[in-house]
């Protein structure tokens, strides 16, 4: 979800998509319908108002949690999407320079070059795809043979297996005198960044916020938004209900917002968009490859 700086700011307050309202709003009203059950008692003249309970989690105590939950998830959010620019960058680089540097002797270089230059938006694809846990799909397909894409669907880690074709052209252009040893170490380099972004995005993505974290501010948030009709009745009355609700929402959409930013390479509304980045790559190496032919 992009948020443009043409987005009204009450546009944006009000917008319903990509917002944690679906998942909170049950949770604010079951605090609420509580908070109704403590009022409705409170009418019958029992004891239910326990100012007393608002000293059992100190509010400061809770938005200490909430504010290191929301930050270590960012974290990785940010470190993810700092990933993925720096994968962008290479494989603009890399193609760049192999459709510079290595030479064409034979007419069937230039098809085998282009061939080798597609893989790299491929490993970027293949890459989102490994990160989802999905199969590998008919999107690859034009940037693929038919036997590097079925070869692809019997690999654990296509995008490793990618890098290493990409690997073997660049050797192979070097033992034929096409490629000097000098460039072949500086596309060696840019090849292993990607490998690197690749262990960067595997390690954001199976390195989860501790469970027992995750519980134990579960727990808090649950105990402090049930206390609150007990410390609010007596004063609001009928107003507690939605106050509470209010309350409620607002703690609770901070813990979801860290919930739906720690994993950042899904569909949802708040993840990486990592369709329109890989898109981004098709379209430059596509760029690249035209200029070539118009320089060659």
């Amino acid at each position: 979800m992009i948020i443009k700086k043409k987005d009204g700011w009450f546009r944006i307050a009000l917008r319903w998509r990509g917002s944690v309202v679906p998942e909170v709003m049950p949770r604010s009203l079951l605090c609420g319908l509580f908070a109704i059950f403590v009022y409705i008692l409170y009418l019958y003249q029992v004891k239910v108002s326990l100012p007393i309970l608002g000293s059992i989690i100190p509010n400061i105590v809770l938005g200490l949690l909430l504010v290191f939950r929301t930050n270590t998830a960012y974290e990785r959010f940010w470190e993810g999407r700092k990933a993925w620019g720096v994968l962008l960058n290479t494989v603009r680089n890399l193609s760049r320079q192999m459709l510079v540097a290595i030479e064409e002797i034979e007419p069937s270089d230039r098809q085998a070059k282009i061939a080798a230059v597609k893989l790299l938006p491929a490993f970027a694809i293949a890459l989102k795809l490994h990160l989802r846990s999905e199969p590998i799909n008919a999107e690859l397909e034009a940037s693929l043979s038919p036997e590097q894409f079925d070869s692809l669907k019997l690999m654990n880690h296509p995008p490793l297996e990618i890098t290493f074709w990409i690997s073997r052209y660049l050797q192979k252009q070097s033992k034929q005198g096409k490629l000097d040893r000098y460039q072949l170490v500086d596309m060696t380099q840019l090849l292993h960044q990607t490998i690197d972004v690749a262990g960067i995005c595997e390690r954001i993505l199976r390195t989860p916020i501790p469970l027992a974290y995750s519980i134990h501010l579960k727990q808090l948030l649950m105990i402090y938004c049930l206390s609150l009709p007990f410390q609010m009745v007596s004063q609001l009355e009928w107003i507690t209900p939605p106050i509470v609700s209010l309350i409620s929402f607002t703690l609770l959409g901070i813990e979801e917002i860290g919930i739906q930013i720690e994993d950042p390479f899904g569909h949802d509304a708040n993840d990486l968009p990592l369709d329109r980045i890989c898109q981004t790559m098709l379209q430059n190496v596509e760029d690249l490859v035209m200029a070539s032919e118009l320089a060659g």
